[in-house]
């Protein structure tokens, strides 16, 4: 009697840690998916901005190298597969022909952002269009209610008001923040440019959370993600091969550039290049693995990092407008923070609650209900292939 209580022990034991190894995999997925994004955002608007400000003058070349990254992301497709052995699942399988469909036509629109987002920032400093981009925000809640049925919280809403907020107040006081040099037209065309990139980045994140919903593997949103970039770099390449930009790339890294025809290709192009793929990549794992609005909430709040290291690196002004818009930037992150917080405790507390529930049934019943669960997860996914 007592070798099958310590049987049925060992064999609880044992589904135990079956179920719990994926949440802490996809705990540290989630950790290193957002210092990616972390290191991506940040980097990536400070070098687009230092191409500009070292006589960089094609917004074409600036949209080009956003995306033009995306043989980068094979490494993550193939890698595990055939180099490290981590995963039997071999690269593209299940990617049927509406997910090639969506990931196109997501990719193109992704381009034409990048186009909107380069025009903001060949005119704005990088404080400026961090915190104008963070308007973004309030219509990612309001397409991810309508899109995805986001339910609307008091931290989401309490953040997105906060940030809104942050963002209105930088536009009344924008005035006096003007670039010397700068004629007022080409600046509100920079700042209308912003404000038009968040907006359609704000279509972008619940979009890609209801596509996302046929996704059934981290690795499967990474291969669309390849897709989408190659789209928006053929978007960009024929841009720049209308403006005959691919030509005039030379000219300015020998005789434009300030820092020279070496900083120009490692420094200005291939470090844009590398970490414009890691913020995207970052970006479509983090809205794989939470939700359009937590993704766009982590980006918002990134944002407020932009602000510090453009008065940092290129002598941003750093007034009264936008320290208050910093600040609010940062409450409301922190108050949507604490509110995922408090909702993990709580759903915590019911799982131990309904563990202690069904701490009465035996190993057999586990063994039953462990294949019970086996079975759902191959109808989801079979239901995801019938959806996209």
């Amino acid at each position: 009697m007592s070798d099958g209580r310590v049987n049925n022990a060992d064999q609880q034991e044992e589904q135990q840690n079956l179920v719990k190894a994926p949440a802490k995999r996809s705990l540290g997925l989630l950790i290193t998916t957002y210092i990616c994004l972390f290191v991506g955002s940040i980097a990536s608007s400070l070098l687009a901005k230092y191409y500009f400000v070292h006589g960089g003058s094609s917004r074409w070349v600036s949209t080009w190298v956003q995306s033009a990254g995306f043989p980068l992301l094979l490494v993550l497709i193939y890698f595990p597969h055939f180099v490290f052995k981590t995963t039997k699942r071999r690269p593209f399988t299940r990617f049927t022909s509406r997910h090639l469909f969506f990931s196109v036509v997501i990719g193109l629109f992704l381009g034409f952002n990048n186009f909107l987002f380069s025009w903001g920032t060949s005119y704005l400093p990088v404080s400026t269009s961090s915190l104008l981009l963070s308007t973004q925000l309030i219509f990612t809640l309001i397409l991810s209610v309508i899109i995805v049925k986001q339910k609307v919280t008091f931290s989401n809403l309490n953040c997105v008001v906060l940030l809104t907020l942050s963002s209105v107040l930088l536009a009344l006081g924008s005035s006096q923040d003007k670039p010397a040099g700068l004629t007022k037209t080409k600046y509100f065309i920079g700042f209308l440019s912003t404000i038009g990139a968040g907006l359609l980045f704000a279509l972008y994140l619940p979009v890609t959370e209801r596509v996302y919903r046929s996704v059934y593997c981290y690795a499967m949103v990474m291969e669309m993600q390849l897709i989408m970039e190659f789209s928006a770099t053929v978007f960009a390449t024929v841009g720049m091969a209308f403006d005959g930009r691919f030509k005039d790339m030379v000219k300015e890294a020998n005789h434009v550039f300030t820092k020279g025809p070496t900083v120009y290709w490692t420094v200005a192009i291939f470090a844009n290049v590398v970490t414009w793929q890691l913020c995207f990549a970052a970006t479509s794992g983090m809205v794989y693995l939470t939700s359009g609005i937590t993704g766009g909430i982590c980006m918002t709040a990134l944002l407020a990092m932009n602000v510090i290291g453009g008065v940092v690196v290129y002598g941003d002004e750093f007034g009264g407008v936008k320290i208050v818009s910093t600040v609010l930037c940062v409450w409301g992150f922190s108050s949507y923070v604490y509110g995922l917080y408090v909702k993990m405790r709580k759903d915590e507390k019911k799982e131990k609650e309904g563990k202690g529930y069904a701490g009465g049934k035996t190993a057999e019943d586990g063994g039953e209900m462990g294949m019970e669960m086996g079975k759902v997860k191959n109808d989801d996914v079979a239901a995801a292939d019938e959806r996209v």
